[in-house]
């Protein structure tokens, strides 16, 4: 990552762009945060990677969302959705759906109720950053496989138990801390994080999400180890990227807790 330090187009979330752009500098990559369409394919055309990303929706950055997934798509670049809230409203989640009609992903991240509304079984969220717990894991493995399947995509689900799956292979991720839940954007933050590892996978879209859900779940443990007496979540969110930016290959493989 950081000898490449690939660019990653984020069309981002209003409430966590700011944590977005930081945790991909922390990693070594590079953010371009643009919503404007008549620059998309430009900045499309120079970027490494596409992360989409359903949070504070409106219509412009919609348009934008499908210009630059279809230029990437002419590209080659590998393009993350983040299908913030879908399932929340008729909306949100139809613009989701239409996303996925015109964009082919390489990868899809979101919460269960996010991925459950994704292969179209109802339900309402708890709100954009609901826990990913709905269901056991066995349940929601099944149904990650099952969207890979008909999107050709990379799923990937976050929760107590992480579930990364490219409808064969499935990795079980089991880092994590969960105070994690009491910071907004952890989620976007992941996203990115694995637009920045699909970005020098060299296509291995499976390998680059399981490894930035298991950096991700890994830096919130170790952020919390670091918090001394006082210290709450505004500090905590902070410690996130300190590990980000700390982190090497010898620590992940370390502190990496997954099964295949």
């Amino acid at each position: 990552m950081r000898e490449h330090r690939p660019i990653v187009h984020c069309i981002s979330n209003y409430v966590t762009s700011n944590d977005c752009a930081n945790i991909l500098l922390a990693c070594g990559a590079s953010p371009i945060m643009s919503d404007e369409p008549d620059e998309a394919e430009d900045v499309v055309s120079f970027a490494s990677a596409v992360c989409l990303n359903l949070g504070t929706p409106n219509e412009r950055k919609f348009e934008t969302m499908k210009r630059a997934g279809r230029a990437a798509n002419a590209r080659g670049i590998p393009v993350i959705l983040d299908p913030v809230g879908a399932g929340s409203s008729r909306h949100r989640t139809g613009m989701a759906r239409e996303l996925l009609d015109c964009v082919r992903f390489s990868v899809i991240r979101g919460n269960a109720s996010e991925i459950r509304a994704l292969y179209g079984i109802a339900g309402a969220t708890g709100g954009v950053d609901a826990a990913a717990g709905e269901g056991d894991a066995a349940d929601v493995k099944e149904i990650a496989k099952k969207l890979a399947e008909k999107t050709h995509a990379v799923v990937s689900a976050s929760g107590v138990t992480d579930i990364v799956t490219d409808g064969a292979r499935v990795y079980m991720i089991h880092n994590g801390h969960p105070m994690m839940s009491a910071v907004t954007g952890t989620g976007c933050q992941l996203s990115v994080l694995t637009a920045a590892f699909a970005a020098v996978c060299g296509n291995d879209f499976l390998s680059a999400a399981a490894t930035a859900a298991a950096e991700m779940g890994l830096a919130g443990e170790l952020a919390h180890e670091m918090l001394r007496k006082g210290e709450g979540s505004g500090t905590y969110r902070a410690r996130i990227i300190d590990v980000i930016y700390g982190m090497t290959g010898e620590v992940l493989e370390k502190g990496a807790r997954y099964e295949i």
